[in-house]
C-alpha cells in the first residue's frame, strides 16, 4: 500500500479516536445537527468543538451545509453504524466480526 493511502487511512481512524469526536459521530447517526446543538451535547468551549468538527470533516466522516446563520453537520457516509458495531464486538469479545 502506498504511504499516502496508508496516511489517509490512519487519519480517518484517528478522527474517531477521541471521546468527543466519537460522541459527535454517534449523535449524528440519528440525523444532522447544527454546531450549537453539537456544542450543547459535548460541552467544552465552542472553539474546541469547532476544531473537532473540522478534523472530522477533513477526514471524510462529516459534511456540512450552511443554513442562514447556522452550519449543520451530518455524517458523510453510512458505514459508521457498522464500523461501531464491529469495534464493539472486538472490544467485548476479542473475536473478529463475522463477515
Amino acid at each position: 500500500m502506498p504511504a499516502a493511502a496508508l496516511d489517509k487511512r490512519i487519519a480517518v481512524i484517528k478522527a474517531l479516536a477521541h471521546p468527543t469526536r466519537l460522541k459527535i459521530a454517534e449523535s449524528l447517526s440519528s440525523g444532522s445537527l447544527c454546531v450549537s446543538e453539537i456544542h450543547e451535547l459535548v460541552g467544552g468551549d465552542l472553539s474546541t468543538v469547532s476544531k473537532h468538527l473540522t478534523l472530522m470533516r477533513e477526514a471524510g466522516w462529516l459534511s456540512c451545509e450552511k443554513c442562514g446563520l447556522h452550519i449543520h453537520y451530518q455524517l458523510a457516509c453510512n458505514c459508521l453504524d457498522e464500523f461501531i458495531r464491529c469495534i464493539d464486538t472486538l472490544a467485548s469479545s476479542k473475536n473478529c466480526c463475522p463477515s
